[in-house]
């Protein structure tokens, strides 16, 4: 692999050339068109949602089935980066960076958002508004429970068992060296490192362009700043700084720090709004939620819509599975990067059971705060949703006493989340451009920051929401494909890595036995 020796820039150059001007063809295509390529965007949206929507529900639920099935298998003792290594960083520090992010921005975005919408208009036909809200958190705990952090724990622990246990670069092509070998290193390789790059960087500029939007509302709110596509493209221009400055600091500090203070700001921030609330009723909502969703999740896994007219699973399942998988790229580079020392079953519990737990008590604190006030007829959140998604939190917050202060916090967490997504992004992207390097030059790290800003930007101007959604269809497709052939691979390399530590113990019980014996003959013979 030939790579600059440059000391301020390195690049593998067969994946980051191709992957750079694919980003900037397509920003520059997007900023000149501006508005009229939403409406093509928009057609081929709604190709891609109607033919291979079904594609997406059953990779996801594959995943899902093969996480839970090796983390109780025989597989799950394997500890990632072998028999004597130790996690490099504390578990709070562990699960701060893995949540920071997996979800961080979504879960601001949606949290009130997506159960009053699903309250307002129910996916499947319901009998009264009990039975509206009931569904409603059996769809959002579907969205960002088991399936989401299973599509990210699986590719993350692709990355972390081939990167410290066959001690291959951190790249994508690494993912198939038990099927190809080193025919990985070709056009193969280049390929679908190119592919794990883009599907990054466009799932990136999504969630960066719902976290501008949601500020955009929080600004307005507080101090009547218009909500505009000019002031979001500050706001991205700022944060981009921002993240870029986090870069240049590192993983063990800029990334670390911003991590750990984005869980202690949103932990405050959940419990001020679980004490502000309707305490009782959030507690005994999370109850039954979560009963509600263990109950049915075959049932909503497996939900393609087949039998109803309606268009709403293509706007938000799929879009939700699409919009993962485009991610798990990023999110499971980064995961890995923070994950030795730890065993599969430790490493699969900790990625997707814990976050699902959290991401579920935030959902319920923050949406049933807001659907206690709809069924109370105290507040109409969903009128206001309806016509601007992103004012969703603020317009919940405004019901609830000291509203301004829980808004400011709201943005900072917002920001905050913001700058991690971005500078974990640029991270990632940077391992893969530099050939799998996991501590690169700061000059690439910086030059990817900023272009993910500008995408991000270009995406804005380009149509908007819609825009967004299409170019995250257009990432994950084929990247869904390489999430399949990679569980095939993986599972093929775990056989082995089985295999060599069974021959290992075989091997050191022959030679503590050998010594029994031996110290056994000595004593005789003193004796």
């Amino acid at each position: 692999m030939k790579k600059s020796q440059n000391k301020i820039l390195d690049f593998h150059y067969p994946v980051f050339i191709p992957a750079a001007l694919i980003i900037l063809i397509f920003v520059s295509v997007a900023i000149i068109l501006g508005e009229p390529l939403s409406d093509f965007f928009l057609e081929i949206r709604n190709l891609i949602y109607d033919k291979i929507g079904w594609f997406f529900v059953f990779t996801v639920n594959t995943l899902l089935v093969v996480a839970i099935l090796l983390a109780f298998s025989k597989f799950g003792k394997i500890k990632l980066g072998g028999r004597s290594a130790s996690p490099d960083f504390s578990n709070f520090a562990w699960y701060s960076m893995l949540f920071s992010a997996g979800m961080g921005i979504g879960l601001i975005f949606y949290g009130v958002a997506e159960p009053i919408q699903h309250f307002a208009v129910p996916p499947i036909p319901v009998n009264g508004e009990v039975d509206a809200a009931k569904q409603a958190f059996k769809f959002t705990f579907l969205h960002y429970g088991l399936h989401p952090w299973a599509v990210y724990g699986m590719i993350a622990l692709a990355f972390a068992f081939f990167t410290f246990n066959r001690k291959l670069p951190l790249t994508v092509r690494s993912l198939f060296a038990p099927l190809l070998g080193k025919r990985i290193n070709g056009i193969f390789g280049h390929v679908v490192d190119t592919l794990a790059v883009i599907a990054c960087l466009f799932g990136l500029a999504t969630t960066l362009g719902f976290g501008a939007q949601q500020v955009g509302s929080g600004l307005h709110f507080l101090f009547g700043i218009e909500n505009s596509v000019r002031n979001q493209i500050i706001f991205i221009s700022i944060t981009t700084l921002l993240a870029t400055a986090s870069i240049v600091s590192g993983l063990d500090k800029g990334v670390k720090m911003l991590s750990e203070l984005n869980i202690k700001i949103a932990v405050v921030f959940m419990l001020l709004m679980l004490i502000i609330g309707p305490t009782v009723f959030l507690l005994d909502s999370f109850l039954e939620n979560i009963g509600l969703y263990v109950q049915n999740i075959i049932e909503l896994g497996t939900y393609t819509e087949v039998y109803a007219e309606t268009k709403w699973q293509n706007n938000w399942t799929i879009f939700y599975w699409a919009w993962w998988i485009a991610w798990s790229p990023f999110v499971g580079i980064f995961i890995a990067r923070i994950s030795k020392g730890r065993t599969i079953r430790e490493f699969l519990t900790g990625v997707v059971i814990l976050p699902t737990v959290f991401s579920f008590l935030w959902f319920t604190v923050f949406g049933s705060s807001a659907i206690h006030l709809e069924l109370n007829h105290l507040a109409d959140i969903s009128g206001a949703v309806s016509k601007d998604i992103s004012t969703a939190l603020f317009e919940m917050l405004k019901n609830y006493p000291f509203s301004s202060i829980l808004s400011v916090i709201a943005i900072l967490l917002i920001i905050s989340f913001f700058v991690t997504s971005s500078d974990s992004g640029s991270l990632v992207v940077d391992f893969i451009t530099t050939g799998g390097k996991l501590d690169a030059p700061v000059g690439t790290r910086i030059f990817w920051a900023l272009i993910e800003g500008l995408l991000a930007i270009s995406l804005l101007i380009g149509g908007g929401l819609s825009t967004l959604q299409t170019t995250v269809m257009l990432a994950a497709f084929p990247f869904a494909i390489i999430l399949l052939v990679m569980t095939f691979s993986l599972l093929k390399g775990l056989r082995r890595e089985r295999l060599r530590n069974l021959r290992y113990k075989v091997k050191r019980n022959a030679r503590v036995q050998t010594t029994q014996i031996e110290r056994f003959i000595e004593d005789q013979e003193d004796e």
